[in-house]
């Protein structure tokens, strides 16, 4: 595998791996996030030999917690710890804003994943109408 550059990308940008990852088999349109294009959202993009492989998308809630959402990397990708470079690239940008806390809504099948990256599971499961049970997570950043 190649090295993997983490830059900031546009939310339009982040459709090419939010869609065939996150919303395989629906329109588009759902890959469109509340709060993407807010000012203090920020998306950044793995590439790897200058190919989108991974994105993950922070967002400033109006309460001024930071959430991770959107993350994914494309199937071909998975398994080689560019899910992992890209959380750790969001989670020092959020100590850049003095931070302790991110938190996320992550998929069921992705628990194990967030869990090994010292994310804890603060709630009971809830679904997720057409995507399935998810988990409220967070991680006190040190």
């Amino acid at each position: 595998m190649h090295t993997v550059v983490i830059q900031k990308i546009s939310s339009q940008q982040t459709w090419a791996v939010r869609h065939p990852v996150l919303r395989k088999g629906r329109p588009v349109k759902d890959c469109i996030f509340k709060h993407d294009d807010d000012k203090s959202t920020l998306h950044f993009g793995a590439y790897q030999a200058m190919i989108l492989v991974g994105v993950v998308t922070l967002i400033v809630n109006s309460n001024g917690d930071f959430q991770l959402r959107g993350m994914a990397v494309l199937e071909p990708y998975q398994k080689f710890g560019i899910g992992a470079q890209l959380v750790r690239h969001l989670e020092d940008h959020v100590r850049k804003f003095y931070r302790e806390r991110i938190w996320m809504n992550a998929r069921e099948i992705a628990v194990p994943f967030y869990l090994k990256l010292g994310y804890v599971i603060s709630g009971k499961p809830f679904d997720i109408p057409g995507i399935g049970a998810h988990y409220v997570m967070e991680k006190v950043l040190s």
